[in-house]
């Protein structure tokens, strides 16, 4: 954890957070979501577990087991995955980087030793060596739209910004999705500290050894944010978090997960439930962000807090909720399909439209 004058730990104010191993701000948390939001900030996502997959087999086997189309990632570079039930629902999510000899996935909190339980179980006589290195790897993020300016003062140069692939109609005719990574994500060695640098949407995600966090941000030489601000925007913008937007039912449609999902590569686990789903166009449920009217009360609601409509029908629930700079108090929620997007809600005893 980063630390400096003014630091105020997630433990300190929510001790059952997933993310307590962390900075909830610096001391001013809507500075820092401005800063994050017209510059660039340096956030310390160091809790999120790290595995690493070297072995000569590990992007064919990694292939086979997710929902990415992984032989055809030319290295260094980088994606993200999920790993499926049986019936589709997304089990595990992870972002990708492979430097040409190790596959390095970074996951939740908490996530690390469930996804190398399944590495293992599924090795059989594959060439490779999974392997949990969290205790030795961290993961920083520089997010902003001045994340180019950065990654040049730590002597990388701008990288290519993510390629993601157009997601096909319904009744797609076979062979106009193209082999490779629906999502492709520039990779570059990080000089001096080691590790590396992984454009992605929001920025640039910073994979280095532990202890090396100081250097980093002396080298960067831009303000701290804390996670508030990461995830305020994060909301914002729509993207989902595993075990935050998602339960154990969630399809990868009824997120938007499209930039980890190849939906004309081979065989795995679970790809008949997403064909299927995709083929139909209309998932069970969506991801919608919510606007809450902060007048009934100011209480951000909590993770699994039901949405209902004025009579009191559950038709979803909330993940992620935040104070945004500009936007006030909005949410993230799974809602059935069929609610109407100017339904009346409500969350809790707050009013709440959908954006």
């Amino acid at each position: 954890m980063i630390t400096t004058t003014g630091a105020v730990p997630v433990a300190a104010l929510d001790p059952d957070s997933p993310d307590a191993g962390v900075v909830a701000h610096y001391g001013d948390p809507m500075r820092e979501q401005r800063t994050l939001a017209t510059g660039v900030g340096l956030v310390d996502r160091s809790h999120r577990g790290v595995l690493a997959v070297p072995g000569e087999d590990r992007l064919t086997w990694l292939h086979s087991l997710t929902t990415q189309h992984l032989t055809g990632l030319d290295s260094p570079a980088g994606t993200e995955l999920l790993v499926l039930s049986p019936h589709g629902h997304v089990e595990r999510h992870a972002a990708v980087t492979d430097d040409g000899a190790t596959t390095w996935l970074d996951v939740e909190p908490g996530q690390a030793a469930p996804l190398l339980e399944f590495l293992e179980r599924m090795r059989f006589l594959m060439r490779v060596e999974p392997t949990d290195v969290s205790a030795d790897w961290a993961l920083l993020s520089l997010v902003g739209p001045d994340t180019d300016e950065a990654l040049i003062t730590l002597g990388i140069g701008p990288l290519l910004p993510p390629q993601l692939a157009p997601v096909p109609g319904p009744k797609f005719a076979t062979g106009s999705v193209p082999a490779g990574p629906t999502a492709r994500y520039s990779v570059a060695p990080l000089p001096d500290l080691g590790g590396w640098a992984r454009r992605m949407p929001y920025g640039a995600d910073l994979l280095v050894p532990r202890g090396a966090e100081p250097d980093l941000v002396a080298a960067a030489g831009v303000p701290l944010a804390g996670i508030w601000a990461f995830e305020a925007l994060r909301v914002a913008d729509r993207r989902p978090r595993f075990g935050f937007e998602t339960d154990h039912r969630t399809l990868p449609a009824e997120v938007g997960w499209t930039a980890a999902v190849h939906l004309e590569k081979g065989c795995y686990r679970g790809q008949e439930t997403v064909a299927r789903v995709h083929h139909l166009g209309r998932p069970p449920r969506r991801l919608v962000l919510l606007h809450l009217d902060g007048v009934t009360t100011e209480q951000l609601p909590a993770p699994g807090t039901a949405v209902t409509t004025p009579e009191g029908r559950a038709v979803g629930f909330v993940g992620t909720s935040a104070r945004h700079f500009e936007l006030g108090i909005i949410a993230l929620a799974l809602v059935r399909q069929n609610v109407d997007h100017d339904a009346q809600l409500r969350v809790g005893e707050a009013a709440a439209a959908i954006d």
